[in-house]
């Protein structure tokens, strides 16, 4: 494949930026004069972004539930179709077992109370004893 010399895909373009930022990324801070040029921060409720891609988001997990709630609720609503609800425990598993969620997830939703319905993936982690997010007033 030819070098494309210095179009925006090419090496030495690379290196310009690179150049042009190197003070900044030195820095750990924004160097450029013009407000409106600053990346803006991070809101209240959305995690602290570190400018190194190596360091840790912070401030993501939603008040009332810990990480592993909040990785345990993402796998479980990756792995239940929409459509399901309002569903019972039967419903749940065989959605589960359908879209090929691992066994620990399985697991886990054998756990579900019979005779229950859940309106949502909310309701399934309640009702797993699962930390829940509190609704902002």
């Amino acid at each position: 494949m030819a070098d494309k010399g210095s179009g925006p895909d090419s090496p030495l373009h690379d290196d310009e930026v690179k150049k042009r930022l190197k003070g900044e990324l030195q820095a750990n801070r924004g160097i450029r004069v013009e407000e409106e040029h600053e990346a803006e921060p991070a809101g209240e409720d959305q995690p602290a972004v570190q400018r190194s891609p190596e360091g840790t988001l912070e401030g993501g997990t939603p008040p009332g539930m810990s990480g592993g709630d909040v990785e345990l609720r993402s796998e479980l609503a990756r792995h239940l179709e929409p459509s399901i609800y309002p569903a019972d425990r039967t419903t749940v598993l065989d959605s589960l077992r359908s879209n090929n969620a691992p066994d620990s997830i399985l697991a886990r939703a054998e756990n579900l109370p019979g005779g229950q319905q859940f309106g949502n993936v909310q309701d399934i982690a309640r009702a797993l004893g699962l930390g829940t997010e509190e609704r902002r007033t």
